[in-house]
């Protein structure tokens, strides 16, 4: 299994009105091999405090053995070797045939749940980047690697020419309304 760029997103939402327009868009992508969700974590707190969890994954039941294979190996190479990579292999598997791949545990969960106010959702995302697959390796087949990464601001777009100041405002707003709101 070639496992794609992973990013680790966190959102927040105040005041959520979710009404499935978010699920709509991960299985859409999802089903043009752009994104797999490896693990979702949502946690959200109403008005008067009560909290929801939900954990959330797109990944097959098979397609989860798979990638629990491929982590178990590369932890069994990391710690004995070509000698590791079988038996952790295995165990990956197995674990992730038992389990799922569930990565955001009930314990970080708790954590968000202490750091969001009432009236407010946090939703942790680990997303694959299948689109990258290819670039990568085709970058890598001509020597290459990659050195960094990073989001670019709106406002950076705006110095080399591919967004307005006005659109580079109105995105950063979108984008940080919850900073904005509590200033």
């Amino acid at each position: 299994m070639s496992i794609g760029p992973v990013q680790l997103i966190v959102l927040g939402f105040d005041h959520p009105h979710f009404t499935g327009e978010i699920k709509t868009e991960f299985d859409r992508l999802r089903e043009k091999d752009t994104i797999r969700v490896i693990d979702a974590l949502g946690v959200m707190k109403d008005a008067d405090g009560d909290i929801s969890m939900i954990h959330a994954s797109n990944l097959t039941h098979d397609e989860q053995i798979e990638l629990g294979a491929t982590i178990g190996a590369l932890l069994g190479l990391g710690m004995a070797g070509d000698e590791g990579i079988e038996a952790g292999a295995a165990i990956g598997a197995e674990a992730a045939a038992e389990t799922g791949m569930q990565f955001f545990s009930d314990e970080q969960a708790w954590d968000v749940v202490g750091d969001i106010p009432n009236d407010s959702a946090a939703l942790l995302l680990l997303l694959e980047h299948q689109w990258a697959v290819p670039l990568r390796d085709a970058i890598s087949a001509a020597g290459g690697f990659r050195i960094s990464d990073g989001f670019i601001s709106p406002f950076d777009l705006v110095a080399i020419g591919l967004m307005t100041a006005e659109e580079a405002r109105e995105v950063h707003e979108a984008e940080t309304k919850h900073e904005t709101a509590n200033a």
